[in-house]
């Protein structure tokens, strides 16, 4: 399978310390990869830098085979890669419907038009339905619970039709069913040929869902392969599990 992106030898210091350190790796098109690693082993630092929240010091990131000189989150979003945060990013003004069109509206200043075409409603108000959360779709974001905000913002990163999703700990903080249905959507989406890199700490949820699996630790790759190899890796017990 071809490489969707790549990411090579990227590094970024915060004063003497290297939150990601020269790390390299690759997601396979295709694939529902996990990257995975302690508390401070620069997972989400890594997202970052990829889709542009953050500058790298040095290195490189390609995306579906071209170099990307200077990641921006918006210019990355029209070209396919988006993705999630740990704390779910939504308007609280909006409603649900206009959350989902605020993320495929140019420029940015649209974000908070309140006129909605009839095409992205439709987009919109299908994704919804999807995610169990069509019935809400003309309430305001506020008004969500912590689960429903996650899958709220799962939902818009697929309105402009991506290529590469990249989530951030979809799991954490939500109960068990929630857990499942995080899941079950993962599933559905990848089966329709969706490509998804996932920061998750829930190792069941890894073993379940996830197919190669990428470990780091100090900022950098240590590890990958199936989940099975990469459990009993002597590295990873040591650097993850801890033991």
């Amino acid at each position: 399978m071809s490489a969707v992106l790549e990411v090579d030898r990227l590094t970024k210091r915060f004063g003497g310390v290297a939150a990601v350190d020269g790390c390299s790796l690759a997601v396979a098109e295709g694939t529902v990869t996990a990257l995975i690693g302690p508390n401070g082993s620069g997972k989400t630092t890594l997202f970052n830098l990829i889709t542009g929240y953050l500058r790298a010091d040095s290195g490189a990131v390609a995306f579906a085979g071209k170099r990307v000189r200077r990641p921006e989150p918006t210019a990355l979003c029209r070209r396919g890669l988006t993705r999630t945060f740990q704390q779910a990013r939504v308007f609280g003004s909006l409603t649900l419907v206009q959350n989902m069109v605020a993320a495929v509206q140019q420029p940015r200043r649209s974000a908070f038009r309140q006129a909605v075409s009839r095409a992205d409603r439709e987009r919109a108000v299908g994704l919804l339905e999807e995610f169990g959360l069509a019935r809400l779709a003309g309430a305001r974001a506020d008004q969500l619970s912590f689960g429903q905000r996650k899958l709220l913002e799962f939902a818009t990163v697929l309105m402009g039709r991506p290529r590469l999703v990249l989530l951030d700990e979809p799991t954490s903080g939500v109960n068990p069913v929630m857990v499942e249905t995080m899941e079950r959507h993962i599933r559905e989406l990848h089966g329709r040929g969706l490509t998804l890199l996932v920061v998750e700490h829930s190792m069941p949820t890894v073993m379940r869902l996830c197919d190669p699996v990428i470990v780091l630790d100090h900022g950098s790759k240590i590890a990958e392969g199936p989940p099975a190899a990469v459990q009993h890796d002597p590295a990873v017990l040591d650097a993850y599990l801890g033991t």
